[in-house]
């Protein structure tokens, strides 16, 4: 089994001021042998940080710890697959009254396809994610 980070996870690590490396190592030692990976999902929230930093000095620190992420993880497409489970469970939800922002659906049925849990500190959402396991970070 592995991990599928949500951004909220790195995002919360840099206003502690960690890097990427350090990050990665503070999670690896709470949960040895687990797989780390990545949607792109994630990348592209990532990217958008990068973006609208508000200093030159920030935003070259988030392209930092973005290569350094892209480094140590394996990065997973949105599929056909996933595309499709996460049509039926927001048709589903929809019909509920309950709204998922789309960019944590897709990570959410990223971790599902692949049989990972999801790693976030945004437990609000993903909660809404049938089947789906949750490790708060």
């Amino acid at each position: 089994m592995g991990l599928i980070f949500d951004s909220t996870v790195f995002i919360a690590a840099e206003r502690r001021g960690l890097n990427a490396r350090q990050t990665l190592a503070d999670i690896g030692s709470r949960f040895p042998g687990e797989q780390f990976a990545l949607s792109v999902i994630t990348l592209i929230e990532l990217a958008h940080g990068v973006a609208r930093a508000d200093t030159l000095q920030r935003r070259a620190a988030r392209q930092q710890y973005l290569s350094e992420l892209e480094l140590a993880s394996s990065v997973y497409p949105v599929t056909a697959s996933i595309a499709l489970r996460a049509g039926q469970i927001d048709g589903e939800n929809t019909a509920k009254g309950v709204r998922i922002a789309l960019a944590d659906l897709l990570i959410g049925v990223t971790a599902l396809e692949l049989g990972h849990k999801i790693a976030t500190a945004n437990l609000r959402h993903f909660h809404a994610i049938p089947g789906l396991a949750i490790v708060s970070l």
